[in-house]
């Protein structure tokens, strides 16, 4: 009952959302005897897919952050805390730079083997490194994040690409038509595939031995939970660019209700997913209304706070 509330909210915001823009759009312009050409126009090319490109990309962004969360069995861990985000970046840049008549989707594949090498990388480095605390996870994260960031900025610098290397960095909604979206409908068919495994995912997180023991092939769920945040991060990374803290954000306050059951944390990461983004990219085409500031400028704010309250929670202090 909750979640069907929880999804009534979600189209609410949604409907609300294709109304709000400089090109001045209304059910009443549309639905008239002589419905306005130019407002349905605005409609269907640039404000549909808006939407629907911002709820994909909460969607399959949230669920990626519970899915790396369950892998690493640290709620402070997500795709851009881990250096999946910079990783993919990496990859966009190399691909721009060495091969740049190749398409979208090839760009997107050499952005996700990059992210699928990066987090393998961090997860190699967890497995070196002894963990006293829970918050060494996060910091290591962010510090290989950074080495891939300073890469990809040192090689933008010397090709002229800081300004791609930035759109790729901040997810900016705002040059979403239709035909430059499409690929992430992917994203929602890897959301799908993940609620397939979401039991297997559960069991993975309680660790290797507990999942060895009930007959599962850890390495292979391992891989194909890498495979999935991998493949979503690339998507989203090379179609609008990274939204910060959205996987980390969710899945822990869903969590709080849900509890660790991938099964039941799913749908409500995934509505809620999608309408912190879609809340998000609403507040940064108000705020200096007609002037837009990008969703993912909001959603680090926020996310950037909640992941302090996290981090200096006093039941999050261990040894």
């Amino acid at each position: 009952m909750r979640l069907l509330v929880a999804v009534i909210v979600l189209v609410l915001l949604a409907l609300g959302s294709l109304l709000i823009g400089v090109s001045n759009v209304s059910w009443h312009s549309l639905f008239s005897p002589s419905p306005d050409e130019q407002a349905l126009q605005v409609l269907v090319i640039s404000r549909i897919p808006r939407m629907l490109a911002v709820m994909l990309v909460g969607t399959s962004l949230g669920v990626a952050g519970l899915i790396l969360q369950m892998l690493v069995r640290n709620r402070f861990v997500e795709p851009a805390t881990a250096g999946s985000a910079e990783s993919a970046s990496l990859g966009l840049m190399a691909a721009t730079v060495l091969a740049p008549q190749l398409p979208v989707l090839g760009k997107m594949l050499v952005a996700a083997v990059f992210a699928l090498a990066g987090t393998a990388l961090f997860l190699l480095i967890l497995r070196r490194i002894p963990l006293r605390s829970v918050l060494i996870v996060p910091l290591v994260g962010l510090v290989l994040g950074s080495v891939f960031d300073s890469i990809t900025t040192f090689y933008a610098y010397r090709m002229d690409l800081l300004q791609s290397v930035n759109a790729w960095k901040t997810g900016d909604f705002s040059n979403v038509l239709r035909g430059r979206y499409e690929l992430l409908w992917v994203t929602l068919g890897l959301t799908c595939c993940a609620y397939v495994a979401a039991d297997r995912f559960t069991v993975a997180g309680m660790g290797e031995a507990f999942t060895t023991n009930l007959g599962m092939h850890y390495s292979r769920i391992m891989a194909l939970g890498l495979l999935i945040v991998s493949l979503v991060t690339a998507m989203v990374v090379v179609t609008v660019g990274m939204v910060p803290f959205l996987g980390l954000l969710v899945p822990n306050l869903v969590s709080l209700f849900t509890g660790d059951n991938a099964r039941r944390a799913i749908p409500w990461v995934a509505v809620g997913g999608a309408g912190f983004v879609l809340l998000c990219d609403i507040l940064g085409r108000v705020v200096r209304f007609p002037y837009e500031i990008p969703g993912a400028t909001i959603a680090g704010v926020v996310g950037s706070v909640l992941f302090l309250y996290l981090l200096l929670r006093r039941d999050a202090r261990v040894g």
